[in-house]
C-alpha cells in the first residue's frame, strides 16, 4: 500500500503494478450511493456478515475464511463496472485460476495479468476500508448453538430491514458536516472533496466534539481524568 504520500493528496492508492484503489470525489459517489456502498461493503466483507446468504447456499459461514468470501464475490462484482473503484481496467475476464507456484486457489484477470492472491486481496480490502471508514469484523460464534442462535438471529434482522426503505448514507452526512459550524465547505465545494479527505474531516470534527464534552465536564467538575479509560479525549489531535 502507498506510504511514502499523504492519503490527502491522493485520487488513488497503489495495490501492486496495474491495479489500484480510486479515492472517488464525494459528488462521484453521491450519483449512485447505494450502488457504492454495495459494491465496497460487499468486497471487505467477512464470513460473518454474509452468514445468512451463505446458509441459504448450504454453506457454514464458519468454515470460511475473508479471503474465501471474497473469491466468491469478486467474480460476480467484476462482471459489472468497476471504474469508481479501480479506473477503467476491464474487469470482465477475473475468475478463480490456480496458482502454479502455489497450488492455491487465486482470483486472476489474463487480459490484464493481474493476480489477487491473498497477500494483494489485504492490501486490497485494508484500503478500501481505510479511505471509506469501514470496520473490519471478525467474529465467530463459540459453539454451534451459538452459530444457529446467531444464524436465526441475523435472519429475522435482515427481514425486519427488507421491508425498510434505504435512507441516503452519504447525503445524510454532507447536511449534518455543511451544516456544522466546524466544517469550513458548502455544499457545491463539498462534492470536490475526495471521500477520504470527507471521512478524515467526519473523524476529527466527531473527535473535537467529544474533546469539547469532556473538557466541560473537566471544568465543571463532572469529569475525573483520572477514571477515564481512554485519554484520546484529552487532545483535539487525532492520535491515529
Amino acid at each position: 500500500m502507498e506510504s511514502k504520500k499523504s492519503w490527502l493528496n491522493l485520487a488513488s492508492v497503489d495495490i501492486i503494478p496495474d491495479l489500484f484503489v480510486r479515492i472517488p470525489t464525494v459528488g462521484e459517489i453521491l450519483d449512485n450511493e447505494s450502488s457504492y456502498y454495495s459494491l465496497i461493503s460487499s468486497l471487505t466483507a467477512s464470513p460473518f456478515q454474509y452468514m445468512v446468504q451463505l446458509d441459504d447456499m448450504g454453506i457454514d459461514y464458519t468454515k470460511l475464511n475473508d479471503y474465501d468470501l471474497f473469491k466468491m464475490l469478486f467474480p460476480i462484482y467484476a462482471k459489472s463496472d468497476l471504474s469508481i473503484l479501480i479506473g477503467e481496467m476491464d474487469t470482465s475476464d477475473f475468475d478463480i485460476y490456480i496458482d502454479k507456484d502455489t497450488g492455491q486457489q487465486v482470483i486472476y484477470s489474463p487480459q490484464n495479468n493481474i493476480m489477487i492472491d491473498e497477500l494483494v486481496y489485504n492490501d486490497l480490502t485494508d484500503t478500501i476500508r481505510k479511505i471509506n471508514l469501514l470496520e473490519k469484523v471478525q467474529s465467530k460464534p463459540g459453539n454451534e448453538s451459538a452459530r444457529k442462535y446467531l444464524l436465526e438471529k441475523e435472519r429475522r434482522k435482515q427481514k425486519r430491514n427488507a421491508e425498510k426503505k434505504q435512507e441516503p448514507y452519504l447525503e445524510r452526512l454532507v447536511i449534518a458536516l455543511v451544516n456544522t459550524s466546524e466544517f469550513p465547505y458548502n455544499y457545491d465545494s463539498c462534492m470536490e472533496l475526495s471521500i477520504y479527505r470527507f471521512n478524515q474531516s467526519l473523524k476529527q470534527i466527531r473527535h473535537k466534539i467529544a474533546f469539547d464534552n469532556t473538557m466541560t465536564g473537566v471544568y465543571a467538575g463532572t469529569v475525573d481524568t483520572s477514571k477515564l479509560s481512554n485519554k484520546d479525549c484529552l487532545t483535539w489531535i487525532p492520535q491515529n
